[in-house]
């Protein structure tokens, strides 16, 4: 499923002109509040007819302002999470999810006990929505827009309104959807951390513009983008695959450039995962060093030097195929003498990859 957008829609006081192409896996739409994310959303979902534009899924032109159509949201197969859950607090659980089949078109879509159980709602589904959390709502709310059958899932912020526990529960349950059902989503948010879990592309948005679009793993290792991500938030998302676990309780992890290791169990043995690591969290080296404490180290080549706030630069490297971002000083560039095309070491500490930059899923759909 692709789905391809091209908007063009005026406020007061506010311009929106965006176009972009989002490819199967889950697309983030990314950018500061008042950045047009929402707007974008609510006009795929046909809740808003803009000015100009069209928009088509897998082909299946859903608006085009030029001939004239404009299918309703109830014709567009598209279902709809917002951000406050929205469920209706006369029915049970069950109810609610058996809601979303009444508007179910063409093939059965997913079952409903396998709904129930991707989603851990099981015990919920005799209960009303005054008696469940904010997640158990959140979840509650996904699984009846499953039910629907959509082509593609849309999702504004479901996560702004629920505590950082009850974040970490609910993107646990988004990865199983996208790697399990492989259903496309449309994601709008302002947290880098959702990205680097759950996007397999990003369209980053400022001021009702489109900035750029690529892989998760290249939105965050680009130092252009320090302004809107934020440049302690920058660095790499590296794609790795468990294969063992050592004696001293290191999980070994193969990247395309050589194993890694870090503490604790992580996945199981052929598992794919995503580690995002940070830009402040690496060390580069000219040579391979000795006698270090940290067990990191994979061979890298400059690829380009920005200059970041007060006197850091940040560094753009490849492990192999794979893009890293290493922040370092000014003073580090030049006594190290770095390059674009030279051949350095890029130094990790296991213990500075924070277990929540952790992911399951590979980077790439």
């Amino acid at each position: 499923m692709t789905l391809t957008v091209s908007l063009q829609h005026r406020f007061a006081g506010f311009a929106l002109d965006v176009s972009f192409d989002a490819p199967p896996g889950v697309t983030v739409l990314f950018g500061r509040s008042g950045s047009g994310k929402s707007t974008v959303i609510n006009a795929v979902a046909g809740l808003l007819r803009t000015d100009k534009g069209r928009i088509t899924l897998d082909g299946r032109v859903v608006q085009d302002s030029a001939t004239g159509v404009f299918l309703p949201p109830h014709r567009r197969r598209i279902g709809y999470v917002f951000q406050d859950g929205r469920l209706f607090p006369h029915l049970t659980v069950r109810q609610n999810l058996s809601y979303g089949r009444w508007f179910s078109v063409g093939e059965s879509g997913v079952g409903f006990d396998r709904v129930v159980d991707l989603l851990g709602i099981g015990a919920l589904l005799e209960r009303r929505p005054g008696a469940l959390s904010g997640g158990e709502k959140s979840r509650v709310a996904i699984g009846r827009a499953i039910l629907a059958n959509p082509q593609l899932l849309l999702m504004d912020e479901p996560l702004a309104a629920l505590d950082e526990a009850r974040k970490a529960e609910i993107m646990t349950y988004l990865e199983r959807l996208r790697d399990e059902l492989r259903l496309p989503i449309l994601y709008v948010s302002h947290s880098v951390a959702e990205v680097a879990r759950l996007a397999t592309t990003v369209v980053v948005m400022d001021e009702g513009r489109c900035l750029t679009t690529g892989t998760a793993a290249e939105i965050l290792a680009d130092p252009s983008l320090a302004a809107i991500m934020g440049p302690r938030e920058l660095g790499a998302l590296i794609p790795a695959r468990v294969t063992g676990r050592e004696a001293d309780g290191m999980t070994r992890l193969e990247t395309a450039t050589g194993p890694i290791l870090l503490p604790g169990e992580i996945g199981p043995v052929g598992a794919s995962l995503r580690v995002r690591i940070m830009a402040h969290e690496v060390i580069l080296s000219r040579g391979r060093p000795d006698g270090l404490s940290a067990q990191n180290i994979l061979p890298a080549v400059v690829e380009r030097l920005q200059n970041g706030e007060g006197p850091s630069v940040m560094v753009s490297l490849k492990i192999g195929p794979d893009p890293i971002l290493a922040q370092v000083t000014r003073r580090a560039v030049i006594e190290l003498g770095l390059a674009p095309g030279q051949s350095v070491h890029v130094i990790l500490k296991s213990m500075a990859v924070a277990r929540d930059h952790i992911a399951t899923g590979s980077v790439q759909t």
